[in-house]
């Protein structure tokens, strides 16, 4: 046989299969493209001049070995799917006189052909969207990174190597499958119907004991540190029950419905229903995946969103000032900053480098971690804060307590008129009424000399924090009343700052400039610290730096939760795709039967929507079950990361939902239109 005619036949095999072979290439080049993508962004050297570059290279990293996993997957997949529709047209090679050696080298010619296109218009692709990538990137990170926007051969040569491998692995399992398999069995390979399955109410019982147990962890967990242990137990319990109840459940509902006659034996009801039953073993499972991957998408994207969304909120509220700096102190040891000289310092040092000041705040303020307890934890314990914390963050406080004349110095309001032993409250905090505290050694030993008068609007630095607890900001009348209660607290529980905020006139590069120069003069100057007192550490944060942390590990979460969303609602597509069109070929041959012994084409049509539409949305239905479930879970989680706000966290959870939903429903009139061509 003439060696030209294999990659003949090759072209032409897959030139008449391109409804299976187009969506395929395409699939593989999107894959390439965004593999290719984030190898670029991880090895461009750019990247390594950047502050924060570290938090872009290990999401890009992140982003590599979930898209390396998904696309094995999925590609696999789809070319077992592939094999399966092509059983008849290699058996009948086998038949006409080639043997298998021959459909080897076709083979071996169609997965040649599949790399090159694929692979190669994918890198194609991936060079195009990488400018694009990099200048999402940079807006998504709000600060300039001096991207190389040139083609990265390294990243060319490891998305080549891995594509290559996948389909060489596959080319492999092809060559098996036709190795193993005879002429007669690859002709009906195509046509095997399935018996009806039988109703397993075990595995039922078991996806809905998993089903509600994942759900219980979601909605019952408050604590965010159990949240996020507990997170990726409730995500496998839920993958589970979700499998095991689309399988056995469908089945078991299927059957009931069949068992209702009045409902059964109608045309569109029992043509539907009797189709799904025989085909559910293999089809519960293609429903169940794209409800997880539905799911995934929705998660990830509305997650990163919200962390993104909630940075801007996070930065203002940490760093109220441009240049933000706070003095440890331990009165115990003799120390005492002077609060003037710590002004002076920072307004003489920008006087240095030609930065104006345009405001100056300083105060004191005490931070202590506590645990809010009520009447009837603890024996004859009245509702206060125990000077402990416990292992329930859920409990746990951070107390941050300023005097009146501290809290008109950060806040620039005028100071509250509080007498001895009353305290207000600024922000979310306890109710108006006495406050006690409970020594953590000794509950009989309390100072319960406390009132809380009147409520003041809240410090911003006070009021958000990064920290798992939350935050209580009280305000005492003078510095007597916070030290009774900082020697009451024990000192080994305590900390005592100064704060001094410097509000800045000048960009964000001059703002880092002056960091830096501060951080060089505290090192070659001895006495730059001359005329603050004495302390134990002094440190200096910028809103700036801050700013470019932040949003270097919250814009290349989003970007990566942009990119692997992408792949993940790819794989949707392509699953519900293929679904469609394999149910619409098995379903030719039987709806030309019913149509020659009399069902009506409107009949016929009715039909075929009812058993669509049922197969089509019962995934996203369930999907959006679990995204209600997870709510609670993701917004516990969130808050290690000072996001906060639940309202920001329900919007995004809800808008990327609505967005999903009219995605997946463009996507049903389009792979629906397939079916109906195939089945017409």
């Amino acid at each position: 046989m003439r060696n030209g005619l294999y990659p003949k036949l090759a072209a032409q095999g897959m030139r008449q299969n391109r409804r299976f072979f187009v969506p395929y290439l395409l699939a593989l080049a999107g894959l390439t493209a965004a593999f290719y993508v984030m190898s670029a962004l991880c090895a461009d050297p750019g990247v390594l001049n950047m502050r924060g570059f570290a938090y872009v290279q290990v999401m890009m990293t992140i982003g590599m070995f979930v898209a390396g996993i998904l696309s094995a997957v999925l590609l696999l997949y789809i070319n077992s799917f592939l094999m399966k529709q092509r059983k008849k047209e290699l058996g009948l090679y086998n038949i006409l006189g080639m043997g298998k050696g021959n459909i080897a080298w076709i083979q071996c010619w169609e997965s040649l052909f599949t790399a090159v296109l694929g692979i190669g218009g994918g890198l194609v692709l991936g060079i195009a969207f990488h400018k694009l990538s990099t200048i999402a990137l940079v807006r998504l990170l709000q600060f300039s990174i001096p991207f190389h926007s040139s083609l990265s051969l390294p990243a060319m040569v490891t998305t080549a190597m891995f594509f290559g491998a996948l389909l060489g692995a596959a080319l492999l399992l092809n060559l098996f499958r036709v190795r193993v398999s005879n002429p007669i069995e690859l002709l009906r390979g195509g046509s095997v119907g399935e018996k009806e399955p039988k109703t397993r109410w075990l595995m039922a019982v078991i996806g809905a004991l998993c089903l509600g147990a994942g759900y219980f962890i979601a909605v019952t967990t408050k604590d965010p540190a159990l949240a996020m242990a507990f997170y990726f137990l409730a995500v496998i319990l839920v993958i589970i029950g979700t499998y095991c109840l689309f399988t056995a459940g469908s089945i078991a509902l299927l059957k009931i419905l069949r068992k209702n006659r009045g409902f059964y034996y109608q045309t569109g009801h029992f043509i539907g229903i009797s189709g799904m039953l025989y085909r559910m073993k293999r089809n519960a499972v293609g429903l169940a995946n794209i409800c997880i991957l539905s799911t995934m998408v929705m998660v990830m994207l509305s997650g990163t969103l919200a962390l993104y969304l909630g940075q801007g909120e996070l930065i203002a509220a940490q760093y109220p000032a441009s240049l933000n700096m706070s003095i440890r102190f331990d009165p115990a040891q003799g120390q005492n900053p002077n609060l003037e000289g710590a002004a002076a310092l920072a307004q003489r040092f920008a006087d240095e480098h030609d930065v104006p000041v345009t405001s100056l705040r300083v105060g004191q303020y005490m931070q202590v971690g506590v645990t809010e307890i009520q009447g009837d934890e603890f024996p004859g314990a009245k509702p206060g804060y125990l000077t402990s914390t416990s292992n329930d963050n859920t409990a746990n406080r951070t107390l941050f307590v300023l005097t009146a004349a501290d809290y008109a110095g950060l806040s620039g309001q005028p100071a509250p008129l509080l007498s001895s032993g009353e305290l207000a409250v600024c922000g979310a905090g306890p109710a108006p009424g006495p406050l006690t505290f409970f020594y953590y050694a000794d509950l009989d030993t309390t100072l319960s000399s406390f009132t809380i008068t009147q409520a003041l609007p809240a410090l911003s630095m006070f009021s958000v924090t990064a920290n798992m607890t939350e935050p209580v900001c009280l305000v005492t009348a003078d510095e007597a009343d916070r030290a009774a209660l900082w020697d009451f607290v024990g000192h080994e529980f305590t900390r005592s700052y100064t704060l001094v905020l410097a509000e800045l006139d000048c960009s964000n590069e001059a703002e880092l400039a002056l960091v830096d120069a501060w951080s060089d003069a505290v090192i070659t100057d001895e006495h730059f610290f001359d005329g603050t007192g004495s302390w134990e550490s002094w440190r200096v944060d910028s809103r700036a730096e801050m700013s470019v942390d932040g949003y270097s590990m919250a814009g290349g979460f989003l970007f990566l939760g942009i990119i692997l969303g992408v792949i993940f609602l790819m794989a949707t597509v392509l699953i519900i795709y293929y679904k469609q069109v394999s149910e619409g070929y098995e379903d030719q041959g039987r709806f030309e039967i019913m149509r020659k012994v009399g069902l009506s084409q409107r009949e016929v049509r009715s039909s075929i929507r009812s058993q669509v539409l049922t197969v089509f949305f019962l995934p996203i239905a369930v999907a959006a079950v679990h995204i209600l479930f997870d709510f609670n879970l993701v917004a516990r989680m969130l808050t290690m990361f000072g996001v906060r706000n639940v309202m920001t966290v329900a919007l995004c959870t809800g808008g990327t939902l609505l967005a999903f939903l009219a995605v997946y429903a463009l996507v049903y009139l389009l792979t629906a239109r397939t079916y109906y061509k195939i089945v017409r």
